[in-house]
């Protein structure tokens, strides 16, 4: 088995690839990653010596470079992404191009070489605000953010190639991720970054915005049983059960890092900005035997821990330029 993983330099493709090349089943993995801000050889520094690995740096757009690579491959796993909502609000350009151009020219290759199977990963972002209840598969798309809208529009353009074509097309959605190897302008490793340099936290308006918390080893194990097991133009959300108010978050991670109140800064809310997202993740439950396995409290502790052991890795990219306050 030969798998192209795209993104697989950043935060989740490269624990996916690291995932993949710590079991037998595939004979090789490459990934295609542009190394823009977010993407980041270091986090693939345990594989690059494995020689069933290979790093390939390039742009999902470039169509002769992508067409080239897709033929070899027998699956594709598309976490390419522009994925940051406040950098999208600034300048929404970059996502257009990446997340909705990219995915297609990907798809064109697909379907010119005769890809096995093509797995999207997607986002809970492209259902909006959920005042009650939890979005499943069949619910309407209303993305708020320019953000969300891409990746909805990269959603459909993706089953679309299955419905029309025939393309073997399987869809995830995932809710927020958090783990090791996080880029630090996201809120967890934001917030652990900036409370170990003693600098302060931004809270968003009241603090009352709920999100569904996934540990990157339950989402990266729930990919996975779509590409296994998954059906052929089908959407699966992958949940993490654990939903938290951003003020309850954040009081978990001064708990986390020995800080109080005093530490907090209360900012302007961003534009547009949804109230609360949750997923059903019934449907991999029952067909693909999927359920969240690390216990939220576990995995926050050993994200700080990371953290904290892994200077080394997180200050080059703070001090790059990742914005004190997001």
């Amino acid at each position: 088995m030969k798998i192209l993983v795209t993104g697989g330099a950043g935060f989740i493709g490269s624990h996916y690839v690291r995932t993949l090349l710590g079991h037998d089943g595939c004979e090789r993995v490459t990934v295609l990653d542009k190394l823009t801000y977010a993407g980041n050889p270091a986090n693939l520094a345990g594989v690059e010596g494995n020689d069933r690995f290979r790093f390939v740096r390039g742009d999902v757009c470039d169509a002769g470079l992508v067409g080239a690579l897709v033929a070899e491959h027998d699956h594709v796993v598309h976490f390419a992404a522009e994925s940051h909502v406040d950098r999208s609000i600034e300048s929404a350009g970059e996502f257009v191009r990446t997340n909705v151009v990219g995915t297609q020219t990907l798809l064109d290759a697909a379907l010119r070489s005769g890809l096995d199977t093509f797995v999207h990963v997607s986002t809970d972002e492209v259902y909006g605000s959920v005042p009650e209840g939890s979005s499943r598969e069949d619910d309407p798309l209303r993305p708020s953010s320019p953000y969300a809208a891409s990746k909805a529009a990269s959603d459909l353009i993706a089953l679309s190639y299955h419905h029309t074509h025939g393309l073997d097309v399987r869809l995830t959605r995932c809710s927020n991720n958090y783990g090791h190897h996080h880029y630090p302008e996201k809120v967890i490793p934001l917030f652990i970054t900036n409370l170990m340099d003693g600098r302060k936290v931004p809270l968003y308006g009241d603090g009352l915005h709920v999100r569904d918390w996934l540990h990157i080893d339950d989402h990266v194990r729930g990919i996975e049983l779509v590409r296994g097991a998954g059906r052929p133009g089908e959407v699966y959300n992958i949940g993490g059960g654990t939903e938290l108010t951003n003020r309850r978050l954040t009081e978990l991670l001064l708990a986390a890092c020995g800080a109080g109140w005093d530490m907090v800064e209360h900012v302007e809310d961003r534009k547009g900005h949804d109230r609360r997202y949750s997923v059903d993740w019934t449907k991999i439950g029952t067909e693909l035997g999927y359920r969240p396995r690390k216990d939220f409290t576990e995995g926050l502790a050993e994200t700080v821990a990371w953290y904290v052991d892994n200077r080394d890795w997180w200050e080059p990219l703070k001090t790059a330029g990742v914005p004190a306050l997001r």
